[in-house]
């Protein structure tokens, strides 16, 4: 199959990841922390060499405070759900996905109230202007996507970061959509709490996630209990990273994980967001030229992108977009409304959806031409259809 469903999760993962989950499983696949013997301690080392993997990755100072969750919207319910009490407001972003929206609906049940920051896509001025505007004087925690996941439309968290620092709010950043993609340093920036997937750009597998604190306070965890410390203790520890690490880990999981972001490593930031970037401009120039075809962004640049195209056929539902390439030309994407209505209200798609197009490290100039010419025979062949 031809994958462009890379959002969603990259495919494939590199044979380093897989070859670490099998020796997870087979060759010392013990409970970490738990115990003093061999296997225990091995796989209490990959843990931590996955923790310090990470601090390498993202700048951090401390590998204690990589933690891993289950995925991206594990860390980011615990940032939220940790961070806000009652009477407390936060600010969000257009873009946002239903992880950070979902969350904060819930919460205002317990009387703490959000708004939404207008994102201006190629107007950082404005946007952050936005932000300013929304800020309460009990104002708390500013949850921000990194790079929307439907649009591929980068949010300029530094100068965000730096403007909630200025104010004494938390900032708390989505990268699910940039980490492994764009350069993040947590070592001059004013993120607080980075939260992403370990199955999208860091490669991977699913069931992965980080929450990396970057500030003194530290959230409320939202579970307790084992952690294989401090066990005479009837508290949860307050030390990191077992305040929010109760239960087995997913040590497989976590095993592939370090691979991963030692694949990305390995191959650096720069060069797998140069390649995956001109891929995309390569993808969005031909379907630019395709018959029928709408574009929802401007051709993919560096200072304001990642490499996620959207887009839709005129007559054609996006989800019928989705099965022909798949019935038809075993191509893989997603269609819809991607977990993200606010932004596609933004877009004024939240009628009709997207279909999105997201490459990877392993996408090819011959993957992105074949797209290309299946979507424009669709194009071809649906525009006799009724609009959408």
């Amino acid at each position: 199959m031809i994958y462009f469903d890379n959002g969603a999760t990259t495919f494939p993962k590199p044979l380093s990841v897989r070859k670490a989950i099998n020796e997870a499983m087979s060759d010392y696949g013990a409970n970490p922390g738990r115990s003093g013997h061999k296997m225990s301690v091995k796989s209490s080392e990959i843990m931590y060499s996955c923790r310090d993997n990470a601090a390498k990755l993202f700048g951090s100072e401390n590998p204690e405070n990589i933690i891993f969750t289950l995925n991206c919207t594990t860390a980011l319910n615990t940032v939220i759900k940790g961070i806000l009490k009652q009477g407390d407001h936060a600010v969000i972003s257009s873009l946002e996905h239903n992880a950070v929206v979902r969350p904060l609906e819930t919460l205002k049940k317990n009387k703490i109230e959000y708004s939404v920051a207008e994102c201006v896509p190629y107007d950082d001025e404005q946007t952050i202007e936005n932000f300013r505007k929304q800020f309460k004087s009990n104002t708390k925690l500013v949850i921000c996507t990194h790079a929307s996941n439907v649009f591929g439309i980068k949010l300029p968290i530094e100068r965000i970061g730096a403007l909630c620092r200025l104010n004494g709010i938390f900032f708390c950043v989505d990268a699910a959509q940039s980490a492994g993609t764009a350069d993040i340093n947590l070592s001059d920036s004013c993120i607080d709490f980075l939260c992403t997937a370990g199955h999208k750009g860091l490669y991977g597998p699913m069931g992965t996630g980080l929450l990396i604190i970057n500030c003194e306070t530290t959230p409320d965890s939202l579970i307790q209990g084992g952690t294989g410390s401090d066990s005479a203790n009837l508290n949860q520890p307050e030390i990191l990273p077992d305040k929010y690490e109760s239960g087995t880990p997913n040590l497989p999981g976590i095993a592939g994980l370090n691979a991963g972001i030692k694949f990305v490593l390995n191959k650096k930031t720069d060069r797998i967001y140069n390649s995956e970037l001109g891929l995309a401009r390569m993808l969005y120039k031909r379907l630019e030229k395709a018959e029928n075809v709408i574009l929802y962004t401007k051709m993919p640049e560096k200072s304001h992108s990642v490499p996620v195209i959207s887009f839709n056929i005129k007559n054609t539902e996006s989800e019928t977009v989705a099965k022909i390439l798949n019935d038809s030309y075993n191509i893989a994407v997603r269609a819809g409304l991607h977990c993200a209505p606010l932004a596609h209200k933004s877009f004024g798609t939240q009628d009709t959806g997207t279909v999105r197009a997201v490459v990877s490290a392993f996408t090819t100039k011959n993957d992105v031409v074949y797209f290309a010419n299946a979507v424009n025979r669709i194009s071809k062949n649906n525009k006799q259809k009724k609009t959408i």
